[in-house]
């Protein structure tokens, strides 16, 4: 017998088993992805760490995953393994054909031998429920596996068709419903609750011009190199830890822990599912370029359902780039549990303001964005927290020259 453990690297959250994606009797290739565990920040797929047949399933479906649990075994013997039993139809929920009867329905997704066809129970009931073909859904999961992430999606954007209807189809219309908490929402709702409970937050704001950075952007977008905001944002917040390295600390009971690197995460969001956080890891020692290709990589695969635990474990400081979805300004910003703070960007914006040349006030339109600053108020106090944010201000506003 092999046995199946939920992976160590868990920084601390709550995982719950979401679905099975095989079930007990059916054969496992080594890597196969056997089931789905999920966190408030991520939904992982645990791989079959050896060839053989599922004999046992310890954790069942909504089962809370520690570190280190006991998910499963794995008979590699598969003569003895052939005399394991399937367990037995839930009452009240649909039955589905296994397997060896596929070949039409749920679990008939593609001709193409090299995609993934086998649906989860979760991912079958998502489409019974709504309606949706699963066969005209792309999937984003191991070998083109359909994942729940991908049916939430497709409902959200109302564009798939159901069993039955001509691809030619007009996108479909949901009338409003409720929306039932799923396992991501509620964790997200504990550690909001227990983050303000714990940790006094207060908030500075500030203002930036961005004029220099938009023509540094525009000179290398002009080179070819495409560059957005939060890649520069990310950089003037690493430099600006060298005046208030305890921004970048946690509160300890003994004392004020400073972490050794600058670890910035950045708040990306996912629709309806709420956001995730993955973490530019040791930004201080990256460069502008570098940083710009570690956030489109870790934002196409946090949108894409892809991240791996380590991508957003380890944060020493977080970064909400709000205004890109229209927000001016927002506070406070719930902090990230552990962490002394967290940056708020607001929408650039062009403003009318007032600034002195030649001795006079003149009146200029400028791209201006409201900058804030929420604190650990045990850790920061408000001299450190201004003299951060006026160094953050003044790298934005003196960027260099392209």
């Amino acid at each position: 017998m092999i046995e199946v453990r939920v992976p160590d690297e868990q920084e601390g959250t709550k995982a719950v088993v979401r679905a099975w994606l095989k079930q007990i009797g059916d054969a496992v290739a080594e890597n196969d992805p056997l089931v789905e565990l999920e966190t408030d920040k991520v939904t992982q797929e645990v791989p079959a760490p050896a060839a053989g047949v599922l004999a046992e399933i310890v954790l069942d479906t909504d089962a809370e995953a520690v570190p280190g649990a006991l998910l499963a075994r794995i008979e590699t013997d598969a003569e003895t393994a052939s005399t394991s039993v399937r367990p037995e139809p839930v009452e009240g929920l649909p039955s589905f054909p296994s397997v060896k009867e596929q070949g039409q329905g749920f679990d008939k997704l593609s001709p193409n031998g090299g995609v993934e066809t086998r649906l989860s129970p979760s991912v079958r009931r998502a489409c019974l429920q709504h309606g949706i073909d699963a066969a005209r859904i792309q999937g984003t999961g191991r070998n083109g596996r359909v994942t729940r992430e991908d049916v939430d999606r497709a409902v959200a954007s109302a564009t798939v068709v159901s069993v039955g209807e001509p691809s030619t189809a007009q996108p479909r219309q949901f009338a409003p419903r409720d929306i039932p908490h799923d396992r991501m929402r509620l964790t997200i709702a504990e550690n909001m609750v227990r983050a303000v409970t714990d940790q006094p937050h207060v908030t500075a704001v500030f203002e930036a011009d961005f004029s220099a950075v938009a023509a540094h952007k525009a000179a290398r977008a002009a080179r070819g190199q495409k560059l957005s905001y939060t890649a520069y944002i990310v950089k003037a917040a690493a430099e600006a830890m060298a005046v208030a390295p305890a921004i970048n600390g946690r509160w300890e009971k003994d004392r004020i822990a400073i972490s050794p690197t600058i670890d910035i995460g950045v708040g990306t969001a996912l629709g309806e599912k709420g956001l995730v956080v993955p973490v530019v890891k040791d930004a201080g020692k990256l460069s502008l370029e570098q940083i710009g290709a570690r956030l489109d990589d870790l934002t196409r695969r946090a949108r894409d359902g892809k991240l791996d635990r380590a991508d957003v474990s380890g944060g020493s400081f977080t970064i909400s780039n709000h205004g890109v979805s229209g927000s001016l300004l927002a506070a406070p910003i719930i902090l990230n549990q552990g962490q002394a703070a967290i940056l708020g960007v607001g929408k650039l914006q062009k403003r009318v303001v007032v600034r002195e040349i030649d001795g006079e006030d003149a009146m200029l339109i400028l791209p201006m964005a409201y900058v804030t600053l929420t604190i650990d108020h045990r850790v920061v106090d408000g001299h450190q927290t201004n003299a951060w944010l006026t160094r953050f201000v003044g790298i934005l506003e003196g960027w260099p020259a392209a």
